[in-house]
């Protein structure tokens, strides 16, 4: 990973993308270990059904993971400030998700060097699942 400077960042800049491959029922079952999240909505078919829906979906905080890796990929977890996400959309089995990151604001903290990020995690056919919000320390040398 090359270190990101405070200097050569500028407001409209965009992170590599992060593609997903799709999300599948093996996705969603490694998830629910992994996390310890067992919600039946997201495993068990005849549960989903029985609540009104097709099918299990995604759990949001997979997406919201997703983010996370692509800020990850960016910087150093250690120069993360914050980071907060909203779900504004059901992730689908069969989805491909696409992480996006983009510069919306520098700023100095206290003399840290720092910028504002707008994240986004959408499917394959752009349709939002997961907005983002971080905020990160750069190196200004």
């Amino acid at each position: 990973m090359t270190t990101v400077q405070f200097r050569n960042v500028d407001v409209g800049d965009t992170l590599p993308a992060l593609l997903m491959p799709a999300v599948s029922r093996t996705t969603l079952a490694l998830y629910c270990g992994a996390s310890g999240d067992h919600n039946p909505i997201h495993v068990d078919i005849d549960y989903a059904r029985n609540a009104g829906l097709p099918d299990v979906f995604a759990h949001g905080m997979l997406s919201a993971a997703y983010l996370g890796r692509l800020l990850t990929q960016w910087v150093p977890q250690k120069q993360i400030r914050s980071f907060s996400a909203r779900f504004t959309g059901i992730t689908q089995i069969g989805d491909r998700p696409a992480c996006t990151g983009v510069v919306v604001e520098k700023f100095s903290v206290e003399g840290e060097q720092r910028v504002r990020l707008l994240l986004r995690c959408t499917n394959q056919n752009g349709e939002e699942k997961v907005l983002g919000d971080a905020v990160v320390a750069l190196e200004d040398h």
